[in-house]
Order: structure tokens, then C-alpha cells, then sequence
């Protein structure tokens, strides 16, 4: 009889996705931008996509959320940003690895969207930490207090599993909102367009392009820490790409140790998204302008 249930609600989640697209989501987000180093960057972006850099440096991340509504029901995802690339007149994001704790987003994402998805568990607690020490200078103007204080943070430990097996991928701690005075003020109501390339998987070996149109409130929150005490380094090819299975494709295992990198590099700026609510339009295929001139020119 559960075996029966579980099966039932499947396929009523299932048939979430084909309400759209547009594809709605519901819940909240953290977006955190690092400076990613290009080499690493360049082991996810395609040939024919040019990485937005300077000073060696790009900026890729983190989008950590949790839907309470969406066509999959409620979930968690961590979509790693491996950098940016150009789409002149703007840029798109390159997620290197997409995260979820629901089968049936994991499959759409792979399916439908050509991301790297992959099904994964996120467990949560929630602990004190000490504060920073206070700053001497605003203790003498009365501002700062020399008592220790508490934090209440939220800590989420995210492993990937395939099949039988579970590999930790990283843990990710943030401090708890709402419970403070300060945190009341939920930022202004923004609208906004998330253009992203995805593409180039096995599922989907076209490069291809949507978008995403975010509704949500908005304010700057102190970024978030991650950590993995068993990072190793990613090996390279002699061309200074990741071992593939294929000219496009990374070595799975080798692409996850990469991934790590990417979100244990240097967070300068994160913002609190609340009140989500996020529209996403099916891909469409897209031709690099590069090819598109190569094209024109030998017809």
C-alpha cells in the first residue's frame, strides 16, 4: 500500500513539470559571488564560449535555495557557478554541478534544462558560535560590546549519492534570520532576469540558453562559510582541460572535486533572496556568435 502511495505521488509530481513551461518556483535563496580562478573555470565553460575575466579571476559561486512550492514539490538545490561568459550586449552564468534532494527535479534539470544535475542530501542543524571580537575603537565611542555574544547558525552538510553510495561534497554554514531585531528589514522588491547557458551534457550535447525571471525581496547578507576537510586537487589533462568520457563532457568524479574548488574559493559579496518566486522559460538552442560569422563567410 505505501509502495503504491509513494509511486501515485511520483507521478503527480511528475506531472508538475507539465504545467509549464514556464516553470514556477517558490521559496528562498542565498546567491553568493567568489572569485573563482579562470583556469578553474575554464575546465566547465565551453570552447566556444568566452569566460568574463580579469586578473586571472572570474566570478562564479553559489545559488543555495529551498522551494516550498514548485512543480516538483518542495526541495532543496545547490546550483555551483563555475564563472561567467559573455553574451554580448551582457553575460550568463555556467553552473559546473546542480545539486537537488528530489529525483524528479534531478531528472527534469538533466532532461529537460541539459544541467548537470545530480540527487543529493542535504542535512541540516542548527548550533551557537561565538562572535568575532568586537572592535576595540567602537567599544571607546560606546558602539561595541565587549560581552560575548552567541550566534545562531545553520549549518547544512550536502552529500552526493549515486545509487548505494554517498560522497560528501562540502558543508556550508550561514547565521539564522529573523530571530534578530536587525533582521526585520527584508530588503525592497526587486524583478529581475537571470539569463544562464546550459547544454553540452550527455543528455543534451547542443549548447543552450534560458532564462530565469526572479520576483523576490532582496538585501546584502554576510556570505556564507563552506568548507570540506577532504578536498583533493582535481588532476588536468596536458591541454589544461579536465579528463572527459568525451570532448565535451567532464569526468564525473574529476568535474564533482572540481566543483568543490569552485565554492571553497574566495566569497566577496552575497545577497538573501526572500519571497521568491522564480519563473523558468524552457532552453532554446543557442549558436555562439563566433560560429554564426563562420558560417556567414563560407556560404
Amino acid at each position: 500500500m505505501a509502495a503504491a502511495e509513494e509511486e501515485a505521488a511520483g507521478r503527480r509530481r511528475c506531472a508538475g513539470y507539465r504545467h509549464g513551461p514556464p516553470w514556477v518556483f517558490k521559496g528562498s535563496a542565498l546567491y553568493q559571488l567568489h572569485l573563482v580562478k579562470a583556469s578553474t573555470a575554464r575546465a566547465f565553460v565551453p570552447r566556444d564560449l568566452r569566460l568574463v575575466e580579469a586578473f586571472g579571476y572570474t566570478l562564479g559561486g553559489m545559488f543555495l535555495a529551498r522551494y516550498h512550492d514548485s512543480p516538483a514539490g518542495a526541495f532543496d538545490e545547490l546550483v555551483v557557478i563555475a564563472g561567467i561568459v559573455w553574451n554580448p550586449p551582457t553575460s550568463c552564468a555556467w553552473a559546473a554541478r546542480v545539486l537537488v534532494n528530489s529525483v524528479e527535479a534531478c531528472r527534469h534539470g538533466r532532461k529537460e534544462v541539459g544541467l548537470p544535475s545530480h540527487v543529493a542530501t542535504f542535512s541540516k542543524t542548527i548550533g551557537d558560535e561565538p562572535l568575532a571580537r568586537s572592535n576595540g575603537f567602537l567599544s571607546v565611542l560606546g558602539i561595541g560590546s565587549t560581552a560575548p555574544k552567541q550566534e545562531n547558525r545553520r549549518e547544512i552538510e550536502i552529500s552526493e549519492t549515486k545509487g548505494s553510495s554517498t560522497r560528501h561534497l562540502c558543508s556550508i554554514s550561514m547565521p539564522l534570520t529573523g530571530s534578530h531585531k536587525h533582521h526585520k528589514w527584508m530588503g525592497p522588491a526587486i524583478r529581475m532576469s537571470l539569463p544562464s547557458f546550459s547544454g553540452q551534457t550527455e543528455d543534451h550535447p547542443d549548447l543552450l540558453k534560458y532564462s530565469c525571471k526572479v520576483e523576490c525581496r532582496v538585501r546584502p547578507v554576510k556570505p556564507a562559510r563552506i568548507w570540506n576537510p577532504r578536498t583533493s586537487e582535481p588532476q588536468e589533462c596536458s591541454d589544461g582541460k579536465i579528463n572527459s568520457v568525451g570532448s565535451n563532457v567532464l569526468a564525473d568524479s574529476v568535474a564533482q572535486s572540481q566543483s568543490i574548488s569552485v565554492l571553497l574559493s574566495k566569497p566577496i559579496f552575497a545577497l538573501e533572496f526572500s519571497s521568491l518566486r522564480m519563473h523558468v522559460d524552457a532552453p532554446k538552442i543557442f549558436v555562439p556568435q563566433c560560429k554564426k560569422e563562420v558560417g556567414y563567410s563560407s556560404t
